[in-house]
Formats: structure tokens, C-alpha cells, sequence
């Protein structure tokens, strides 16, 4: 890889902390950058071919926001101004993707896994991990890193370790808290979700368990297998009436915009809701 790309992913890993999970997306975006010094006309091209290898608008704009944060690290030469509306540099315009409803898991889904009774450590450990993603809305990073120091059983408080080695302490149910010291008393490990030998589960095994435990369950598994227990976690806080800047919090999200994202209302709930409040209504 080029000297320069080099250079940025070492600042991004000694000066900002980022993790290998973003270092990596960063290698992976800048294999599109075939020059460290790009041209507009070159950073077009690499558009074009990102749509003709097949990446739709979302992998796109995912490898074009590594490729402007580099640029503006190049154009910013050491100066340490953050990328703003008035940063001069070559930049990537996004695309512009399609309005699609965030995948989620159904209550039935999330109430088959609640009832299942596991025998075998390992689907123990299962059960406990996905009504964790339900209730608190973890990224998978943060549960697999969660250790039981992390865990306070009084103040039902998380503190999960998120992105760019920040920090968050967020609450977690009662039910949640029943489930985590019975598992607490089948292993002596330091994390919560270890493997047998106690080390830290892998991301794909972990993907692997999940989908397989799912099929056994009969849930029918969204696009985004892990990830989809926080988008089902985010739209029924909202729907039961939860608030948006609190929302932020627990997901860890830097700007509210993000949250927003992250938050979708169903058709039928808007029209419920329309209903209550319209003046017109009986």
C-alpha cells in the first residue's frame, strides 16, 4: 500500500485509537484509491467503478467516507482542523441512497428467544448474548468485549467500551439483570461472553451461532443478523415513547442526525398516533 496511506492509518491507530475492525475498513476503502494524490477527475472514475463492480449507493458512500477523511488529512497537513463546510480539499460527493426501513426483529422473535430453555452451555451463552442486544442495544463489538467488571448488578448499569475508546455507561432491565448472574455463576471468566477457554469470541463464529440458534428458533433472520437487534431496540424505545437525545446516549452516536438514522416509526404507528392528535378526529 502507498506511503501515504500508511502514514494516515498509523496516525488513526497511535494519535486517535481506532480500532483493527477501522483500520481495516480503512485498507479495504483505499484499495479504490489508486493515487495518494488524486485528481477530481480521478475521484469520479472511482466512483464509476465502485457502481460498476455492483456496490450499491450504501457500500459506496461506506468506502467513500474513509476516502474523505483521508483526503481532508492530506489537504489538512498536520494542522489538526477538523473537516468542516469550509475545508477547500477534493472530497467524494456521496450518493444518494434509497429511503428503506431499517431491519428489525419482530416481539415473537424476541419472545421465542425469552423462552427457549437451553440445556448446553453454549446455547446459555447464546440466549444471554441476544437478550442483551435487545434490551441495551450494544454494538456486537462492545458485548463480545464486555467483561463482568463492566457490569454493575446494583445500579443495572453497562459500561461498554465503544468506538474511538469511548466509553458509556448505559441502564439495562431488571429481566436483563436475572439472566446475567445466572450466567455469571456458569463460568469464572472475565467476559461475559467468552469461549469455552475464556477468550473472546470471535466476530464471524459468533455470526455463525447466531444464525444457526435462529434457524433452530424459527426466526426469520433480517439482512443484518447482529446488528438488527439495535435497530429493533432503537424503534421500540422510540415507539414507546422514548426520547430521541436519550437515545443518542445509549447508542453511543456523536450527533443526534445519526440517531435519526437509526429510528424508524411504522406506517401503522404514525397513523395511530395521527389519529390521537389530529383535530379532526373524533
Amino acid at each position: 500500500m502507498e506511503q501515504q496511506f500508511e502514514r494516515f492509518i498509523q496516525e488513526r491507530t497511535y494519535l486517535k485509537n481506532v480500532s483493527p475492525r477501522t483500520v481495516e475498513w480503512y485498507r479495504e476503502s483505499f484499495k479504490w484509491l489508486d493515487n495518494p494524490r488524486p485528481t477530481q477527475s480521478l475521484l469520479i472514475d472511482l466512483v464509476i467503478r465502485m457502481r460498476k463492480a455492483g456496490l450499491k449507493a450504501t457500500s459506496c458512500n461506506n468506502r467513500i467516507r474513509a476516502i474523505n477523511a483521508y483526503l481532508h488529512w492530506h489537504a489538512d497537513a498536520g494542522k489538526g482542523v477538523k473537516c468542516g463546510p469550509g475545508c477547500q480539499h477534493l472530497r467524494v460527493t456521496r450518493l444518494k441512497e434509497p429511503q428503506t426501513m431499517m431491519p428489525v426483529y419482530k416481539m415473537d422473535d424476541i419472545a421465542r428467544v425469552m423462552s427457549f430453555k437451553p440445556v448446553k452451555w453454549y446455547d446459555r451463552r447464546l440466549k444471554v448474548l441476544l437478550l442483551t442486544l435487545a434490551d441495551v442495544g450494544a454494538r456486537i463489538d462492545e458485548a463480545l468485549s464486555l467483561t463482568f467488571g463492566d457490569v454493575d448488578f446494583d445500579n443495572l448499569l453497562l459500561t461498554l467500551h465503544g468506538k474511538g475508546s469511548r466509553d458509556r455507561k448505559i441502564p439495562f432491565s431488571l429481566e436483563l439483570r436475572r439472566h446475567l448472574w445466572k450466567w455469571q455463576q456458569e463460568h469464572k471468566h472475565k467476559l461475559v461472553f467468552p469461549t469455552r477457554d475464556g477468550e473472546k469470541w470471535s466476530h464471524r463464529n459468533c455470526h455463525r451461532d447466531v444464525r444457526r440458534f435462529c434457524v433452530r428458533l424459527g426466526i426469520h433472520t433480517p439482512e443484518r443478523l447482529l446488528h438488527s437487534f439495535r435497530h429493533t431496540m432503537a424503534s421500540n424505545y422510540i415507539r414507546r415513547g422514548g426520547s430521541v437525545a436519550m437515545l443518542q446516549r445509549v447508542l453511543g452516536h456523536s450527533t443526534l442526525t445519526m440517531t435519526m438514522k437509526y429510528v424508524h416509526v411504522q406506517t401503522e404507528d404514525l397513523s395511530k398516533n395521527h389519529e390521537r392528535i389530529s383535530l379532526l378526529g373524533g
